[in-house]
């Protein structure tokens, strides 16, 4: 007998719950919850409670349907255009959709007019409406409106599906899942804030479509409140100010490849050193690993058959010539199948290789072992951007041997490493997430099991509330993931654990137990930083640029007033480079304001300004960065004990 079937809006109204502001409803079916719009039917038993307008759970929802309400207008605007894809995004927050419109991209005089198309749609209450039809009625609806791009995107759910939803409002369709709000009256607060050029379904070879991209939120306050936030992002984007302060640059014959410059790298190995100086406190193994190995590594490990199209692979000319002689070897798993060598995409297996070069005793267990390899990793070209999504990157990343009764200290340790860590760079606000088993994975269920459980336990222990993330674990094991807030209130997720029971299974890694059995470690894949390029990109944009002393490319800058000052000034600098102070010169003949000015720009924490007074004192007259303080004329040797003091992290400094 089949469950009767009810809409959640049926549900509602029987309960006495729903009220005017309802957007969607939380339904919870076998224990497992989702957001269901009113019109979709569920089973009459399911459990339903209502999603208001101001719920967080609705802004999903709202965006969803905002994207809709644009292409809506899109295409009224400009006949002709082709709908793509058109999600809710989560990062950032919003939506888009991808066009391929006739006579190219779009403008912002488009985005304006679009704008205004669809507040009049909006205006119109019209309800959305959700159909299921017919594999073959969807696709002649599609023929029918020449969206060729849907029809694709249609043929690859017919292989799993006799029936398509559809959604409409008022005379425009989409082929679509859902949910949707019940009406465009619930769209209030929307704003397109940019255009970019992508490929359909990302890849390099397809044709080229515009993505719009737009926010949306419950209200015009909140709408206006997170269009401030957008105005001070763009002031301090990591792309501009990496430019202006002289610290990265990039060149189109490495796309996705940040170049460091001078001033940058000093930061980038101002980082890697403090998160030395951290291994030493926690006792970490560094360890130095190749970049090119054998691709039967990568089959073990599990990247060939789960990560391949992420991959970079490496071809001696022999390997080339021998593709050649092949003429009819085309497709990807050919050219593969003759690539001897695959460029790393993480450490990890190569740390596995390590352990098993000789028998470990559980007497030296826990073993931790650090590696800032370089790797790479191929990320399509509509997903880079700037130094946060890059194809090459070092990260500050590690890996735990331990027993399974080891786990839960481990993850403690980590989690005080961590809010140390992140404290140091003034980041004070931190989510703990736990992201669970995805649909490919290797290893058994009772493996994730017990995987899953481990994490949950050991963030328990420390007192963490938590939130959990179905489905979003790596492929070889779950993990728990540190979210932060940086200074204009944007989330990013950084550090990483990961409990791996399958990789030392793959490469049948053993020690030496108490009672001389041999059982299998468990492997903690754990990062911090995470990605040193990604950090630095987000770091730069959390500091604005001005980045602390114990960080700063040069510490302070000397400022020469007259050539009677230059002797002094070139001997000062001296003295302080040797006690380890990075310093910067301006002896040219440059007017005194103009040598302040280009400092200040350059965000450096201290200023010292010498004229002849200082120079027959020798002293140096001190301008603080921050708050831009001046401290007036002091003796060397409190200038160099005060910088030198401010030199360490904070957390180290004792």
């Amino acid at each position: 007998m089949s469950t009767p079937m009810i809409t959640p809006r049926q549900a509602l109204e029987s309960k006495g719950t729903l009220t005017p502001d309802t957007v969607a409803a939380r339904v919870t079916i076998d224990g497992a919850t989702v957001v269901k719009d009113l019109m979709t039917p569920i089973p009459e038993t399911a459990e339903v409670a209502p999603i208001r307008l101001h719920d967080a759970a609705a802004l999903p929802v709202i965006r969803h349907s905002s994207a809709h309400l644009m292409a809506d207008a899109v295409q009224k605007l400009f006949p002709g255009t082709k709908v793509a894809f058109g999600p809710a995004t989560e990062d950032p927050p919003g939506f888009y959709y991808d066009y391929q419109k006739p006579g190219g991209a779009f403008t912002e005089d488009d985005l304006r007019a679009i704008e205004k198309k669809m507040t009049e749609i909006a205006a119109t209450d019209s309800p959305f409406r959700r159909e299921v039809v017919s594999v073959a009625d969807a696709r002649k609806l599609l023929t029918d409106l020449k969206e060729t791009f849907k029809l694709e995107h249609l043929e690859r759910l017919a292989a799993n599906n006799e029936e398509i939803s559809l959604y409409r409002h008022g005379d425009w369709v989409d082929l679509c899942e859902g949910p949707h709000v019940p009406s465009t009256k619930f769209l209030r607060a929307f704003q397109l804030t940019k255009t970019s050029g992508t490929n359909w379904r990302g890849i390099e070879t397809n044709p080229v479509l515009q993505r719009i991209y737009g926010t949306a939120f419950a209200t015009e306050k909140a709408l206006g409140a997170y269009m401030k936030q957008l105005e001070e992002a763009a002031k301090r984007d990591h792309r501009k100010l990496g430019k202006e302060l002289e610290l990265i640059g990039f060149h189109e014959w490495a796309p996705a490849s940040p170049f460091f410059l001078p001033r940058g790298a000093k930061i980038y190995a101002a980082l890697i050193d403090y998160v030395r100086a951290q291994y030493a406190r926690e006792g970490y193994d560094e360890v130095v690993t190749p970049q090119i190995f054998d691709k039967k590594l990568f089959q073990t490990s599990g990247h060939l058959p789960n990560y391949a199209e992420n991959m970079y692979f490496a071809m001696t000319r022999e390997e080339f010539e021998s593709i050649g002689k092949h003429e009819g070897k085309r497709s990807i798993e050919d050219v593969e199948s003759e690539a001897r060598f695959g460029v790393k995409p993480m450490n990890c297996p190569s740390h596995c290789l390590i352990f098993g070069m000789e028998q470990r005793s559980y007497r030296k267990l826990p073993w931790r072992m650090a590696d800032f390899g370089r790797l790479h990793r191929y990320e399509r070209q509509g997903a880079t951007h700037g130094m946060t999504r890059v194809r090459t990157f070092s990260q500050d990343d590690a890996h735990v041997f331990c027993t399974e009764e080891q786990v839960q200290g481990e993850i403690e340790r980590l989690v005080d490493l961590v809010y140390r860590v992140y404290l140091d760079f003034g980041f004070t606000e931190v989510r703990v997430a736990i992201a669970t088993r995805p649909e490919k994975r290797m290893g058994s269920d009772d493996m994730w099991d017990r995987a899953e459980k481990a994490l949950i336990e050991g963030v328990k222990a420390r007192g963490l509330a938590y939130d959990i993330l179905d489905g979003e674990g790596a492929f070889y094991g779950p993990k728990i993931e540190f979210h932060l807030k940086d200074a204009i209130g944007r989330p990013w997720q950084l550090g990483t654990m990961q409990y791996d029971p399958n990789m030392p299974n793959s490469f049948d890694l053993t020690y030496v137990a108490q009672d001389n059995s041999r059982p299998r470690p468990v492997m903690l894949h754990r990062a911090v930083l995470g990605s040193i390029e990604r950090f630095f990109g987000l770091l730069i944009e959390h500091v604005n640029g001005a980045f602390p002393t114990w960080l700063a490319p040069e510490q302070i800058a000397l400022l020469s007033v007259s050539e009677k000052a230059e002797a002094w000034t070139l001997e000062a600098a001296e003295i302080l480079r040797k006690a380890g102070v990075r310093v910067t010169v301006d002896t040219s003949p440059d007017k005194l304001g103009a040598k302040v000015r280009n400092a200040r720009n350059m965000r450096i924490p201290y200023r010292a300004v010498i004229g002849e007074k200082e120079a027959e004192g020798r002293s140096l007259a001190i301008t603080q960065r921050d708050g831009n303080v001046e401290l007036g004329a002091m003796p060397i040797d409190d200038v160099l004990k005060k910088i030198l003091a401010e030199s360490v992290a904070p957390s180290l400094r004792s």
